[in-house]
């Protein structure tokens, strides 16, 4: 067999076993790969009679092989096996915030409620007359303290003690201008 087809031949063949290294993740697929691919370039440069064949190899090598390595991620994602290696919490994420039950509890973000139990840190509190399990930012609140939703975090309602909120400040207040 010809040198350069044998170099082509270990260059093909280190190219196969690194793909075949996302679907067999081992470490040796990878290293026998790489050690097949610098072979057959090293290969190139000693026994081809032109150096532009070593050249254009690299050239190719390192300008294809990365986008063809992405293409190959992009499908290999949605395979059985990359979904494994992949996480999904995004989608899911989206999915979550989405939720009508979410959506009912962003709109207790800045109001006023009781802690109906002992928030050490979750417990119960009244926004209104409805019961909301909440969490607190890791401080202890007292049972019948006046708390303030700050926010809302994957369905988990975070909350904060403050003062007795003077209700009848918010009755004048002109929030219009």
């Amino acid at each position: 067999m010809e040198p350069l087809t044998l170099a082509f031949l270990l260059i093909a063949a280190g190219l196969v076993l690194l793909f075949a290294e996302l679907l067999l993740p081992s470490g040796i697929l990878l290293a026998v790969s790489v050690f097949g691919i610098v072979c057959g370039v090293v290969m190139i440069f000693t026994y081809g009679n032109d150096p532009r064949i070593g050249w254009v190899t690299l050239v190719v090598l390192f300008v294809v092989v990365p986008y063809l390595i992405r293409l190959v991620f992009r499908f290999w994602a949605r395979t059985s096996v990359g979904k494994r290696y992949f996480l999904s919490g995004s989608e899911e994420d989206a999915t979550l915030a989405n939720m009508p039950v979410n959506l009912e509890l962003e709109q207790l973000r800045g109001r006023f409620g009781r802690a109906l139990s002992a928030l050490r840190p979750s417990g119960v509190v009244d926004f209104d007359g409805r019961r909301v399990d909440s969490l607190t930012e890791g401080i202890m609140v007292e049972s019948g303290q006046w708390v303030r939703c700050i926010d809302v975090k994957a369905g988990k309602v975070i909350v904060r003690p403050v003062e007795k909120p003077n209700l009848s400040d918010l009755e004048k207040a002109d929030f219009g201008s």
